[in-house]
């Protein structure tokens, strides 16, 4: 398309348009020259809203003011005014285990509201995104479709770990590890970035990527590299060139491409909150997203990322094996190859002369990790309308036919504490209910549960269910985002202490062996459990939140 076509600052001169013919014009630009710009510029140059989210409580973020300095180079350089803003972007580690954990989750749609109104209230004419962790980047995704201005996104992308730089290292993985400070080296974060492994922060930068939106390889580059700098800034001067061709996210974030994203999230190992994110996404797009898809991928594509935690390595490693264009290729026989990318080429261009650089870390279809995808659905008298578990992350294999004996938990502190205690044993299964959207309030994220279940290797016949969620970093038989939850009276609220609970992951069942009319018995008279709290977000959160089988999106 001929650039002289597309009017670059078909947004931003509305600014000026309406009060050209009075004096206020001179009042908009008289305001905007107090950035320090000549009104030659303001009027002819396209403004580029450059979306930060960059702070310094959160580790994965707190590197991105450089990568924002490298987008606004480029910007400048192709010919464009950059206007950087930041908005919140919460760090799960810190929030893991405390009260803090409620208020996360909520961040997500808060997010993309603070984006979609700077843009829309400044009349900006395309943006580029930056963001490194878990419901951040979810959030740019979802606010780039709300636009559907010309976007790029510039993920973070993931840190180092300790455990890189002992002598005797082998992998991420922890259990290669015989001694608990190694351990500790491998979650500990010895620069910025996301964590060192497939959790939720990477997962998402992945299938940011994978939908397009991204430049080649952009998601697995270590965030404290040159090579990150570089590709961020030539992604300041690929928006002036999307706007210049009218490339929007409407374009790119097609149906296609998110089955596309879906794929990879199957193949990579992602984390179980891709069943949170991807339908929320794809409520955005305007697509109904079915749940029972993973299982439809699960069944053709196998996990061949061999990362954390569901492998032995890590995201670093996943770079140096080819990133995310090396895993296009293995299942470019499954992908959509004709989807557009924010480069302007087809994936199928992109992808054309890429090669696997470490079959150890990428593995082949013939040789995966796990001879199915890795996150599925399970469904049963305990989980209607679906719960999420990542199956390539069990490890003890006969635990993915188990039955157990529940244990009732209201409260994410009430397990913890039975586990300091060693109140459970081998052959059961925590229940850990009132965590869901609503009944947390905020879905928290019960890592301070799994990763004290993982520790305790006595227990190596336990599972936990819950109608919370988990971090990408949970391995073994952890179910979570049980629907309906227990606050909307869910079956999860009618067990009891002593039910037996038949969890077959290859059939994706999850039952209680309980008759309807048994769980409609206890139902007599039950009340949900109301949790106190005076958070006025919360409230409005709990509100408006669906159920976590939708996304835990906000229904208005």
């Amino acid at each position: 398309m001929d650039e002289k076509e597309i009017d670059l600052k078909k947004r931003s001169k509305t600014i000026f348009e309406g009060v050209k013919d009075t004096p206020f014009k001179y009042v908009a630009s008289g305001i905007i020259k107090g950035l320090g710009l000549e009104e030659k510029d303001i009027y002819e140059k396209p403004f580029i809203g450059v979306v930060n989210t960059w702070n310094e409580v959160n580790p994965g973020h707190k590197h991105l003011r450089d990568l924002a300095e490298a987008v606004k180079y480029g910007v400048i350089e192709a010919g464009g005014i950059p206007f950087e803003f930041c908005t919140v972007g919460p760090c799960d580690g810190w929030a893991n285990g405390n009260e803090g954990m409620r208020y996360i989750l909520p961040h997500r749609e808060t997010i993309a509201d603070s984006i979609e109104l700077m843009v829309q209230a400044h009349r900006l004419d395309a943006m580029v995104t930056i963001s490194s962790c878990d419901k951040i980047n979810p959030a740019v995704l979802m606010a780039a479709v709300r636009l559907d201005i010309p976007t790029i996104c510039v993920p973070g992308g993931p840190n180092f770990y300790e455990i890189r730089f002992k002598p005797d290292f082998k992998g991420i993985e922890q259990s290669n590890y015989g001694d608990f400070i190694h351990k500790l080296d491998c979650i500990s974060c010895a620069t910025y970035g996301a964590c060192e492994l497939m959790g939720t922060a990477n997962t998402i930068q992945c299938l940011m990527e994978a939908f397009g939106m991204t430049l080649p390889n952009a998601a697995t580059i270590p965030a404290m590299t040159r090579m990150k700098y570089i590709t961020a800034k030539n992604s300041g001067k690929q928006i002036i060139e999307m706007l210049k061709n009218d490339l929007t996210p409407s374009k790119i974030m097609t149906k296609k491409s998110l089955e596309n994203a879906i794929m990879v999230d199957i193949a990579i190992g992602g984390s179980t909150n891709s069943a949170l994110h991807l339908p929320a996404i794809a409520y955005e797009m305007g697509i109904n997203f079915d749940l029972e898809i993973f299982n439809e991928y699960s069944k053709k594509i196998p996990t061949i990322v061999n990362v954390s935690p569901s492998g032995d390595f890590g995201i670093v490693d996943l770079y140096k094996a080819g990133g995310i264009p090396a895993v296009l290729k293995r299942i470019k026989d499954f992908i959509h190859l004709d989807c557009l990318t924010v480069s302007g080429l087809t994936i199928e261009k992109q992808i054309r002369r890429i090669k696997v650089l470490d079959n150890n870390v990428i593995k082949s279809l013939e040789d995966p990790v796990y001879p199915e995808g890795g996150t599925v659905i399970l469904k049963g008298n305990l989980a209607p309308d679906g719960a999420v578990v990542k199956q390539s992350a069990v490890k003890n294999r006969d635990m993915l036919k188990f039955k157990g004996s529940a244990i009732c938990f209201d409260y994410e502190q009430e397990a913890i504490d039975a586990l300091s205690l060693n109140r459970i044993e081998n052959n059961s299964v925590i229940i850990i209910r009132y965590e869901g959207p609503k009944g947390g309030p905020g879905m928290p994220e019960l890592l301070a549960v799994t990763a004290n279940l993982m520790t305790r290797r006595k227990l190596d016949r336990v599972a936990l269910i819950t109608d919370g969620r988990f971090s990408g970093a949970t391995s073994g038989p952890c179910i979570g985002h049980v629907s309906p939850e227990a606050y909307v009276g869910g079956p999860i609220a009618a067990l009891r202490n002593g039910d037996t609970i038949n969890i077959d992951i290859p059939n994706r069942i999850l039952e209680a062996e309980l008759t309807e009319e048994e769980l409609q018995e206890r139902f007599i008279g039950w009340k949900p459990i109301e949790k106190e709290f005076k958070s006025k977000a919360l409230l409005k959160y709990k509100k408006l939140v669906s159920s976590a089988a939708k996304g835990a999106i906000l229904e208005i």
